[in-house]
């Protein structure tokens, strides 16, 4: 990742643990920032096609990231104290962009509607996805970019896992609330309806809303007689009665969880 970002001009502001901050225009601001912060994330998640291929001959899961792009005025300088300081960025504009990266589902590149406005000549995205974020006053849309033009025509890869099959299944689950990246204590119960190789259908008594994450620990009596802890985010919720029906796309989940689910889908489509 590091040679695909300083090859488009990008400069590594930090790694966070799983996360990379990059910032383009720093320190010094070219015509072709928008340009090439896109290219870049579009190679990036060729990139990742290209590891997923290899960790498949090696029999290993899948590695997804996702990418979100956000363009503003930031504050740039040696920030700190004497005890501890950095040469770094902050700024509304970069918490903005944490937030949208929030919103990601795997092998995703979102955009602003500031980079939108900057790039809508050169890039193809999908319909805008208006959600609610912290530290925003208002709504903000968010676009899912599919390819760009500049400096040459580049496509992201498209996760077709998405499509997998799904089967029916009467399963139990249990689930916390995500804050940020704190589980909340209140614990719920729901049903799983029906799954895939990366996602769920759950009814629940309460409603999940859509982009949030939740932290599930799934029973996989189906599968084997052991529970796995699995991370996903909510696609979409709509009301079923009384009760909520919550399509969500996995967000991690353990390579044991992958496998058990993967091989009941497939036993699942196989026999009927």
């Amino acid at each position: 990742m590091g040679n695909i970002i300083t090859k488009y001009g990008g400069t590594i502001d930090k790694l966070m643990g799983d996360s990379i901050l990059v910032v383009f225009g720093f320190p010094e601001e070219r015509e072709s920032d928008v340009e090439n912060a896109i290219a870049c994330a579009v190679e990036m998640q060729m990139a990742m096609s290209e590891l997923n291929d290899v960790n498949r001959s090696l029999n290993m899961p899948d590695l997804f990231v996702g990418i979100a792009l956000n363009t503003g005025s930031v504050v740039v300088g040696d920030l700190g104290s004497d005890h501890y300081h950095e040469y770094t960025i902050i700024g509304d504009e970069v918490n903005l962009t944490s937030r949208i990266e929030a919103h990601c589902l795997r092998g995703q590149i979102l955009i602003s509607e500031n980079t939108y406005e900057l790039s809508k000549d050169f890039v193809e995205v999908g319909w805008p996805n208006r959600v609610e974020v912290k530290g925003a006053r208002d709504a903000v849309d968010l676009y899912e970019v599919f390819a760009t033009d500049r400096p040459k025509k580049m496509e992201v890869p498209r996760r077709e896992g998405r499509k997998s099959p799904r089967v029916k299944v009467g399963m139990a689950v249990v689930f916390q609330n995500l804050s940020g990246k704190i589980v909340l204590d209140e614990k719920y119960h729901g049903d799983v309806i029906d799954i895939s190789y990366h996602g769920l259908l759950v009814e629940t008594p309460i409603k999940i809303n859509k982009s949030s994450e939740i932290k599930m620990a799934l029973s996989l009596e189906l599968f084997s007689a052991r529970t796995t802890d699995v991370y996903a985010r909510i696609i979409n919720t709509e009301q079923i009665g009384d009760k909520y029906r919550s399509s969500m796309e996995f967000t991690s989940i353990g390579s044991e969880g992958l496998s058990a689910i993967k091989q009941y889908v497939d036993k699942m489509v196989a026999t009927s």
